[in-house]
């Protein structure tokens, strides 16, 4: 298959596989038919054996596991309408996730992978305490110290706070306010449910890349009805996932479908409040990682939700209709008829607000990577379900799933928090040993001391840096080297990354 049918105008309109990766937006007013486009849009890559993902705020996107019911009346008109004559229900190969572990399999990342500039957006931090979050993460990389969920940040903060004059001479300023402020965040965090999001196994990009045994694409789905109720860890989490796979795929140039496709519902959430700097970089990730054979879709009620950097480098667009009832649904009309290739026989200022339910104006990249001038198309239905599923229906399709051994049971490695309670234990026992009592000479000095001899510095603090990496290893049981580098997003390192 090398396109996708979206539907019908004058002409038939479809969206070329070669030009799946080129980004596109679905935008439109509530209950105007944005859902069903991306359902069929979802269902027409993963035919062509692309695997998708998007998110579902509303719990209607879970049909796409279901063949749809036999068509009645209004359906069959369409169909016929359309020209489908080969149009029959299908269910499609899906995975359901869900960050809270109750609708999915469980979606983790550690903390020292998102690192400390998507965890500051995540905690609402000021610039004071970004700089001080910096400082433990970049005393935890030094160290070699495993972050990997929030005990672990907690016990590095509380370290930091502990050695604040020592550590603020080697690294910067850091003060007990400013620590005191970053826990109390993550307090929220964790009654907010964040805390779920953090730990082991950590996801696998590999495992949302995967094609069914009849070479269809995975359509992973992460249920998001809980989750967008907390914007801030609904974005964090997706600019986390932008920022994975960007540095971890290789560069492809041009193929004739993409690698993974990536819907972006509630678009505007991603870019309210976010940091100029933040914002720029997920700019640059827009634009870059088309080379990477991914494509961004972002679906969003008003086109204007998209900033207009990233709007230009969308060129597969649906735009449902839009009412235009106060004076920023006018400005948000011109936008997006500003926006589309013109059409002589269509006014899309006019149409826009005239569209009906399952109508749309799109325009799709054609041959040479030429726009389609703006069609007034009515979309094709899904051979999917449209409309929610019964949890004996999300069971089943979790417990057919190739992946859920790997991800159902959490695991806690040693990590920070054991190995900072160690050095505290080492402590008190040294402080309860007779007086004058002294360590065999051949005895090897015992962890905490070779983490205070790196950090407070001695002549030997070379040696001091390995001897605290080989035990880091042994303890943790992974290879780690002394510095952990993050995605574009997740910190101030950037370049490519080891998966564990």
């Amino acid at each position: 298959m090398t396109s996708i049918h979206l539907g019908k105008g004058e002409q038939d309109v479809h969206l070329l596989s070669k030009y799946g990766n080129r980004h596109g937006l679905i935008a439109g007013a509530t209950g105007t038919g944005k859902s069903v486009s991306l359902m069929v849009l979802a269902e027409g890559f993963s035919r062509m054996g692309v695997p998708v993902f998007l998110a579902d705020v509303k719990g209607d996107l879970a049909g796409l596991s279901q063949a749809a019911a036999a068509p009645g009346e209004k359906l069959q008109a369409r169909i016929a309408k359309l020209g489908l004559g080969d149009w029959k229900p299908e269910a499609n190969p899906v995975v359901f996730w869900d960050i809270y572990g109750q609708k999915g399999h469980p979606v983790r990342t550690t903390i020292s992978e998102m690192g400390p500039n998507l965890l500051t957006r995540l905690l609402e931090l000021n610039e004071v305490q970004e700089g001080v979050l910096q400082v433990a993460f970049r005393v935890a990389d030094d160290e070699g110290l495993l972050l990997l969920d929030l005990d672990d940040l907690r016990a590095m903060l509380t370290f930091v706070s502990e050695n604040a004059k020592e550590i603020s001479a080697k690294y910067g300023l850091v003060s007990p306010q400013s620590i005191a402020a970053i826990q109390r965040a993550l307090l929220q965090l964790e009654n907010d449910g964040g805390d779920r999001f953090f730990g082991e196994p950590a996801l696998d990009l590999a495992d949302f890349m995967r094609q069914d045994m009849a070479g269809r694409g995975i359509i992973n789905v992460l249920a998001a009805e809980q989750l967008i109720l907390k914007p801030r860890v609904y974005s964090s989490f997706l600019l986390w996932m932008l920022s994975e796979l960007f540095e971890n795929l290789p560069e492809v140039g041009d193929l004739d479908r993409p690698k993974l496709v990536f819907f972006f519902d509630e678009a505007h959430l991603l870019f309210d409040d976010a940091p100029q700097q933040l914002q720029q970089r997920v700019e640059q990730v827009v634009r870059l990682i088309r080379s990477k054979g991914v494509g961004i879709y972002f679906c969003s009620q008003l086109p204007d939700d998209v900033p207009p950097v990233v709007l230009g480098q969308l060129g597969n667009r649906i735009q449902h209709a839009l009412r235009a009832f106060t004076p920023r649904d006018q400005k948000a009309v011109k936008t997006a008829a500003e926006t589309f290739p013109p059409n002589p026989r269509i006014d899309v200022v006019e149409t826009i607000t005239q569209l009906g339910v399952g109508e749309a104006l799109v325009t799709t990249l054609q041959e040479g990577g030429v726009p389609l001038p703006v069609e007034r198309t009515l979309i094709v239905p899904p051979h999917c379900r449209i409309g929610a599923i019964t949890d004996e229906e999300r069971a089943t399709q979790r417990n057919r799933s190739p992946v859920g051994a790997k991800y159902d049971s959490p695991m806690n490695r040693d990590s920070a928090f054991e190995q900072l309670n160690r050095l505290q234990e080492e402590a008190a026992a040294a402080a309860q040993a007779p007086a004058g009592a002294s360590a065999p000479a051949d005895a090897e000095p015992t962890w905490g001391a070779r983490f205070k001899e790196f950090l407070f510095g001695t002549k030997r603090r070379q040696g001091a840096i390995e001897q605290v990496a080989k035990s880091a290893m042994r303890t943790a049981g992974t290879r780690m080297t002394n510095q952990i580098l993050r995605g574009i997003l997740g910190g101030v390192s950037g370049g490519s990354r080891r998966r564990r």
